[in-house]
């Protein structure tokens, strides 16, 4: 059974740069790009506006940004090596709330020796914890309410730092694990109650550029150059199956609310839709012939989901399942 959906907006030139990373909230998509300014749209309103712009936020650009699932907190790491949380609060001006600076972490611990030292990032459901990856392999847990300059795990991938670059993380919804994919194809997950690794699960031999756990924790996708996307049991570690159709490399990926639909974004351009219990994909659209660096779900708020893709068009496109699909 296909499923369709329809473009229904797209926003053109909506950074001067390509957009490598989204974040959605229950009311608004984040976006980050390579120029130093973070925006917000208002997908609450249908004609998804522009309500603010974080400049400078990020003077060489930004590569990765989260959100926690109650959209109050958020980060956002930067090609300098430097990483900003963000805090939704109530202007000091206006009876609206906005984003504002909460804090910065300090990867490399004061010695100003940052870059390198974080490249992907999640954030926990309550936006309490941040995980991040680095050049070397390892994987680092932070406490954002604590001491930012300190971790609360350090994950070696490698021996003595020589692990693989970590280019992508994510943190399960239930908090207990922390997965990292690897330029190598190798994946990871650590059990964050114990601190020391779960599970090293069969790669894809290429780098893997993207992973994410399903809502209810149950299941980790991780895809790649391979262009294939695995599917693993976290509480085995046991790889239950591949989806294939793409024929280039899967950069981001990222699962509904409710688990039963996987969202992949390839280099060429194209989107799709997978349904985790066929096995298949249902659904494959594409607006432009060019990279598609980021795709997300947006919290579903009506009947139909949506989800938005960005990318090297530097265009953000909305996406809404037809009615009666």
């Amino acid at each position: 059974m296909s499923k369709q959906y329809l473009t229904t907006h797209t926003i053109d030139n909506a950074h001067i740069t390509d957009i490598f990373s989204l974040a959605a909230t229950p009311t608004a998509l984040l976006s980050a790009s390579g120029s130093s300014t973070i925006h917000i749209h208002a997908t609450s309103q249908p004609s998804i506006p522009l309500v603010q712009s974080l400049a400078g936020a990020h003077k060489l650009g930004c590569h990765h940004i989260a959100v926690s699932r109650d959209g109050k907190v958020a980060a956002s790491a930067g090609f300098g090596g430097e990483v900003k949380i963000w805090k939704l609060a109530k202007s000091d001006t206006t009876d609206t709330t906005e984003w504002q600076p909460f804090g910065e972490l300090d990867p490399g611990k004061g010695s100003g020796k940052s870059a390198g030292e974080v490249w992907a990032i999640a954030l926990s459901e309550d936006g309490q914890y941040l995980a991040s990856t680095t050049y070397d392999g390892r994987v680092n847990v932070w406490d954002l309410l604590g001491d930012r300059s300190e971790k609360l795990r350090e994950y070696e991938t490698g021996n003595a730092g020589s692990g693989s670059f970590g280019l992508c993380v994510d943190l399960s919804r239930d908090g207990k694990y922390t997965a990292s994919g690897h330029q190598s194809g190798a994946v990871y997950v650590f059990n964050n109650d114990t601190g020391r690794l779960q599970y090293s699960l069969p790669g894809l031999v290429k780098p893997i550029r993207t992973v994410a756990f399903s809502p209810a924790s149950t299941r980790l996708a991780a895809a790649g150059d391979a262009g294939i996307i695995a599917i693993y049991d976290t509480k085995h570690g046991e790889h239950v199956g591949n989806l294939k159709g793409h024929t280039a490399w899967i950069t981001s990926i990222d699962w509904n609310d409710t688990g039963e639909y996987l969202l992949s974004g390839a280099f060429d351009g194209k989107v799709k839709v997978w349904s985790i219990d066929k096995g298949a994909c249902v659904a494959t659209h594409s607006e432009t012939d060019k990279a598609l660096w980021a795709v997300k779900w947006l919290p579903k708020t009506g009947r139909n989901e949506m989800f938005c893709t960005a990318g090297a068009n530097r265009s953000l496109t909305f996406y809404r399942e037809a009615t009666g699909a």
